[in-house]
């Protein structure tokens, strides 16, 4: 859809495997839609959508199965540390020679959106998804209630790739407690019927509309 000038929001991401073939794919978009004839890429944009609250409610439950010290330490780590390697995953891919002749055509960087971010754990911060996960390009989808906590107590700076290091550890700390390939399957495959669900009973309150207008 890229190649042919749509813009697309690429959502229910949880991993940085499906992260990077996300961005793959738009910028692979974008080269077919100058291959098809479209000289002016400055108009198609994109956003890849991490859902980030979801990300640690299934870790934290692993951590705490688990029980040990390490893993109680790590409880609320694990989102904010996908999305802080996810945005330098993306710092890495819209640079360089492939992305540089892209951008001389107008096209843009596929921005990284923080969704799902009210924390559901009351013992995290309640802006802790967004002071967090702050850098350029980005975009954060805020429910009211965060967008107020934000605007009262928020904190406003770079924060999201401040250091890159000490992420790229605490992941892998996770990692040798928690499945974390099979956290994103889980949260992928219950993410994709849950849209589903709701696009079929979208699908139908309008076909009874429709049956309602044409009467």
């Amino acid at each position: 859809m890229i190649s042919e000038g749509r813009s697309i929001n690429v959502t229910l991401i949880f991993s940085l495997e499906r992260y990077a073939g996300v961005m793959g794919s738009y910028i692979a978009g974008l080269e077919a839609a100058l291959a098809n004839g479209i000289e002016d890429l400055s108009h198609i944009s994109s956003v890849g959508s991490f859902f980030i609250s979801r990300v640690d409610t299934e870790v934290d439950s692993r951590l705490r199965a688990n029980g040990s010290s390490e893993a109680l330490e790590l409880l609320g780590t694990a989102a904010v540390t996908q999305g802080q390697l996810a945005y330098t995953a993306f710092l890495e891919t819209f640079s360089g020679t492939r992305w540089e002749r892209l951008a001389e055509r107008g096209a843009r960087v596929q921005r990284p959106l923080w969704a799902s971010t009210s924390t559901k754990n009351p013992d995290l911060k309640d802006t802790l998804y967004v002071d967090s996960l702050i850098g350029p390009n980005s975009v954060n989808t805020l429910p009211d209630a965060t967008l107020r906590a934000f605007d009262d107590h928020g904190t406003v700076k770079r924060t999201v790739d401040a250091n890159p290091d000490e992420a790229q550890r605490r992941w892998e700390r996770l990692g040798n407690l928690v499945d974390l390939d099979d956290v994103a399957r889980v949260l992928e495959t219950e993410g994709v019927q849950a849209f589903e669900k709701s696009f079929v009973e979208l699908l139908q309150v309008l076909t009874v509309r429709c049956d309602e207008l044409r009467k």
